[in-house]
């Protein structure tokens, strides 16, 4: 912020923030006039990179607006995140001719906003090709939710007739845990024309392919062993 305000002060700049500045919320789907209530250290961190964007834009005049996105997930992403993970697991499984796959996830009613990457970027680039909103702030989202439990159901569905086996495990069961997120991108759609196009489905179905050719890459580039 600080190069972009001594170097490109007429730069546009779509700074990236989180949902997760949020936290708890009262109402749902959440909208951008809701408070920034962060509940665990990463969220703190986004909201201090917010609202340190917001001061730059107030004091600097620099022509910045907040993006809020809300969980995106898609081919690419690493298996550390849920999405992903699971996908990960049905390739693998799939790729091993197994009859039964053992999933184990943390709390299955914890719900998100998926929105897949290749709209969310879409989104970042309508943002940034405005001009005139300077200061104001967008959330990114589809404006519906899944649980954990349902991506687990979904999957089954997807590399059906492997049976899926799911699994909860106390251990992966978040403190402070924000049980629903869910985004209003009401604001984003009126100014850009901006929808969701990608359904979760289809995100789930396009990154477990993904994983397969990845998986039957890395086999394929293994040395020999003897």
């Amino acid at each position: 912020l600080e190069a972009l305000r001594l170097e490109a002060p007429p730069a546009r700049i779509v700074w990236v923030s989180s949902c997760e500045v949020y936290g708890v919320s009262a109402t749902l789907p959440i909208s951008e006039e809701a408070a920034v209530a962060p509940a665990n250290p990463y969220a703190v961190s986004k909201t201090s990179g917010d609202l340190l964007a917001a001061v730059y834009a107030d004091a600097h005049g620099l022509n910045l607006v907040r993006a809020r996105p809300f969980n995106h997930t898609g081919p690419g992403q690493l298996p550390i995140f849920i999405t992903s993970s699971l996908a990960r697991q049905a390739a693998e499984g799939r790729g091993a001719g197994v009859t039964t796959l053992r999933i184990v996830t943390g709390n299955p009613d914890t719900r998100r906003d998926f929105t897949d990457v290749r709209d969310v970027v879409r989104a970042y680039r309508l943002l940034a090709a405005r001009s005139g909103d300077a200061g104001t702030i967008y959330n990114v989202s589809s404006g519906r939710s899944v649980s954990a439990g349902e991506q687990v159901e979904l999957l089954a569905s997807l590399i059906a007739p492997i049976a899926v086996e799911h699994v909860i495990d106390p251990a992966r069961v978040r403190a402070h845990e924000v049980m629903d997120l869910r985004g209003d991108c009401s604001r984003l759609r009126a100014a850009t024309g901006w929808e969701p196009q990608i359904p979760f489905r289809q995100t789930l179905a396009d990154t477990i392919e993904w994983w397969s050719r990845e998986l039957e890459q890395g086999i394929q580039s293994s040395p020999v062993r003897h």
